[in-house]
């Protein structure tokens, strides 16, 4: 037996589709069954397997498992739940790796799957040794048994373990996603006033698309904090490993602007240590962190990449703007919307100042949000390219730690490849209106001689 996946299927750092297009059952399995093959290879025998509320989520959690199974590893199910649940049960049971078919924040006929060897990330040429490996029917060949576990109920307690924070009023929006349930158990365990929007699962997702990102998907929740005078709000994405928060006033608060909040509370406690922001970070979170005594670092979009960078340099938090925020402090390193929900509560405690003083003051920026469009995957890493050599034959100013981003004295610009999507990324960033206006054209000049107009 072999298999051949999708072209599109494997990205840099995770596997994702489109249900009965790119990806299916088929596609479960040889995951499960490549993946157990490593396993076994390095000497492991369990993995743990989740799956969020998508609709075709359980039939791909079923694939997955018969592949595990298969290859002689035995899989232990801990049924519908977040992203970093699965991870949490990766670190704490008696297992030596993770899968959880998710879809994140994509569209809802999208499905995937994001895995975990042995407390790392597993990514880049991981995934492409896996899909050599199914291509060549390279697999071992065993009776694995399946049990399932409860864990959610542990993972609520870990989430509200040593709570130190004051009672305050606050939103939640689920979204419909996958972290629903959690946030039902979670406010049990914590003080305060309590407001709940979407915690029941549905993978139709009849109120709003659960990502955070996208101002549109938090109207609910700033119409819940307005209208009952809440002190803040917190809403998740599909698979509850990215946050979004609202202030007391309906403002929005970016994942960077976020991670600059606990920047200021890790340091207090690891100072001079590095904090880790992706490459569409706001370059005030940068100056926030040096000016706060610590070694801010720009890396890599994406959480495979953002997690292992941090592990290898000892890194006690990173982040990116898109609301991934992890802690290696005193958690485990993972990226995980709830327990960020948490820090956030508790910091606010410590820092004597609510979300909505912390959000004023804030240094005023003139950016765009993260703006993606859709370009053919055939093309989307020669356009890059081409906008590459085109500015350093002009003498610009380009750090490639991801894409580019282009540094004039205006602000800077970026252009980046999706590694999730068929896409470009864009965002641009200035210090008053009108230089932002200037990046933007340079930047849709750029796009244009590629013949490309973005949307």
């Amino acid at each position: 037996m072999a298999h051949c996946f999708h072209p599109t299927l494997l990205r840099e750092y995770d596997i994702r589709g489109v249900v009965g297009r790119t990806l299916g059952e088929a596609d479960g399995y040889a995951v499960g069954r490549s993946f157990g093959t490593i396993m076994r290879r390095s000497g492991g025998s369990r993995v743990a397997v989740g799956y969020d509320g998508r609709l075709s989520s359980p039939v791909l959690e079923q694939a997955v498992v018969k592949g595990l199974q298969d290859s002689g590893i035995d899989a232990v199910r801990i049924g519908i739940g977040p992203t970093p649940m699965l991870y949490y049960a990766e670190a704490v049971l008696d297992v030596d790796g993770g899968i959880q078919i998710t879809g994140s924040h994509n569209p809802p006929d999208h499905n995937g799957f994001k895995l975990v060897l042995q407390h790392g990330a597993f990514f880049g040429e991981d995934i492409a040794q896996l899909g050599d490996m199914a291509a060549a029917g390279d697999w071992t060949e065993g009776a694995g048994k399946a049990t399932g576990i409860a864990i959610m109920d542990r993972y609520a307690a870990r989430l509200a373990e040593g709570f130190d924070g004051a009672a305050w009023r606050i939103g939640w929006d689920a979204g419909n996603g996958a972290a629903g349930p959690v946030v039902d158990k979670l406010v049990k365990l914590l003080p305060g006033e309590h407001h709940r929007l979407f915690t029941q699962i549905d993978g139709n997702f009849p109120h709003h698309h659960p990502d955070p990102t996208i101002d549109a998907n938090l109207e609910d929740l700033r119409a819940l904090v307005l209208s009952k005078k809440l002190d803040f709000g917190v809403a998740f994405d599909g698979d509850g490993d990215r946050i979004g928060v609202i202030d007391g006033k309906g403002r929005v608060i970016r994942g960077d602007q976020l991670l600059g909040i606990f920047a200021e509370l890790v340091l207090k406690d690891c100072p001079n240590a590095t904090i880790v922001a992706d490459v569409k970070a706001s370059q005030a979170l940068f100056d926030r962190v040096a000016a706060l005594g610590g070694r801010p670092l720009m890396w890599k979009t994406g959480h495979s990449l953002i997690k292992s960078r941090m592990k290898a340099i000892g890194a006690p938090l990173g982040g990116e703007m898109t609301g991934h925020i992890f802690f290696a402090d005193d958690y485990y390193g993972f990226d995980d919307g709830l327990y960020a929900a948490v820090r956030l509560i508790r910091g606010l405690t410590r820092l004597g100042r609510s979300v909505t003083a912390l959000r004023d003051e804030m240094p005023a920026m003139a950016n765009t949000p993260e703006i993606r469009f859709p370009v053919e995957e055939s093309r989307k890493f020669a356009v890059v390219e081409e906008v590459r050599a085109r500015l350093l034959a002009a003498g610009a100013t380009i750090d490639e730690t991801d894409g580019l981003r282009v540094s004039t004295a205006d602000g800077w610009w970026l252009l980046r490849a999706s590694n999730t999507q068929d896409a470009l990324v864009v965002r641009a960033e200035a210090r008053e209106v009108q230089g932002l206006a200037r990046l933007i054209a340079d930047m849709d000049s750029q796009l244009a001689d590629s013949g490309l107009i973005r949307p």
